[in-house]
């Protein structure tokens, strides 16, 4: 099979209930453009358009596959004439006959060539149309062994770039005052260090200054803490990259969010942010607020 990595437009074919959807959603996730249900015809107005970006446009995939009817019949074609160009590849997702009927029935859906028949006789019509494509794809994939969150992790295995993140953790400060944050995974309170709003001389500045974060991360159990936590999300975030989870967020606390919060934040960012196939963002919710 060709390297992933060569192309930038992709198309994504293969039988109904492989996991098409599955795969494009993972694309989506590596930051492609991914256009579904895609008729043929289109595929080269869509490379044009992607030739005369000259690389300013996204990484591209085109979701092809039986839905588009008579349509379809001239796929082949014009895969073969698009891949003659260069920088077009083509991923074909595959499954057994059993493994495909049962995905069906379980969302309790006909199969898109079924007809008047069976289940086994839409898969079986798909499957001989499809033939010579999945003959020359570039890659090809076998879900049958695999649930959607191990297919997701494969095709972002095969099309992540080398190095890049495969998960992107948001740590966020915030002021218990101003309520809990809602949309984040795990939440930690800093309201067991003493408060510099106390301090004279650090209740103008914000846990983003020298002084207040030298003052915050020294105190008594400061430095257990971070200790402890940096160590404790380790196997977190390697697991969330196994389960294909790209994106967490985990919300460090104080009263205002402005002091204790921000400060503990921003050293646990540094802590983390050599952690392999991560990527850490920071934000501060409820810094200058009065």
């Amino acid at each position: 099979m060709a390297d992933a990595q060569e192309g930038q437009f992709l198309i994504v074919t293969g039988m109904s209930g492989a996991g098409r959807t599955t795969a494009a959603n993972a694309l989506e996730d590596l930051g492609w453009y991914v256009v579904d249900n895609l008729p043929p015809q289109i595929l080269r107005p869509l490379l044009e358009l992607t030739d005369m970006g000259a690389g300013n446009l996204p990484k591209i995939a085109a979701v092809v596959d039986v839905r588009g009817g008579n349509l379809f019949d001239d796929f082949p074609g014009v895969a073969r004439s698009l891949r003659s160009r260069g920088g077009v590849k083509v991923l074909f997702l595959d499954a057994s006959d059993d493994v495909l009927v049962r995905r069906f029935e379980a969302v309790r859906r006909p199969h898109p060539l079924q007809g008047d028949g069976t289940l086994l006789d839409g898969i079986r019509t798909e499957r001989s149309r499809l033939a010579p494509i999945r003959e020359a794809a570039d890659m090809l994939i076998d879900t049958s062994p695999l649930n959607i969150h191990q297919l997701a992790m494969q095709v972002s295995e095969m099309f992540s770039e080398e190095g890049a993140a495969r998960h992107r953790l948001t740590l966020l400060s915030f002021g218990f005052k101003y309520g809990l944050p809602t949309d984040v995974d795990h939440v930690a309170d800093m309201r067991f260090l003493p408060n510099p709003f106390w301090q004279e001389q650090l209740r103008e500045h914000t846990g983003q200054d020298a002084d207040v974060s030298e003052y915050v991360l020294s105190r008594p159990g400061a430095s257990e803490f971070l200790d402890a936590y940096a160590h404790t999300l380790e196997p977190v975030l390697a697991g969330y990259q196994r389960e294909n989870k790209t994106h967490s967020t985990v919300a460090i606390g104080c009263t205002g969010g402005k002091h204790r919060s921000v400060a503990m934040v921003e050293e646990l960012a540094r802590r983390l942010s050599d952690t392999p196939g991560v990527a850490v963002n920071v934000r501060h919710r409820d810094l200058g607020r009065e």
